[in-house]
């Protein structure tokens, strides 16, 4: 069953390489979607997948991949639009 999931993270998350940490652990656990900064200094990151895929990479996020510090993680489910490839915007 694939889920989908919309994750927001706060803190020093821009320029330190967090889309692309995220990327490559999307790509190895088979996981769709992507990740985008945005201009209020959070990195914004959608995730198509299996459930146990997701829940690995929402963890990911939440500890801070690379130099990373979260200081939030806002999550939500969401209704799959059946993506392919991941991808940083």
């Amino acid at each position: 069953m694939t889920v989908r999931k919309r994750v927001r993270a706060h803190g020093r998350v821009q320029g330190v390489f967090f889309r692309d940490s995220v990327r490559r652990a999307a790509e190895r656990e088979g996981v769709a979607g992507w990740a985008e900064n945005r201009s209020d200094g959070t990195v914004e990151v959608v995730f198509e997948g299996s459930e146990e895929a997701v829940e690995r990479l929402v963890a990911l996020c939440r500890d801070g991949p690379g130099h990373a510090e979260v200081e939030r993680l806002e999550v939500a489910d969401e209704a799959p639009e059946d993506l392919r490839g991941f991808r940083v915007r």
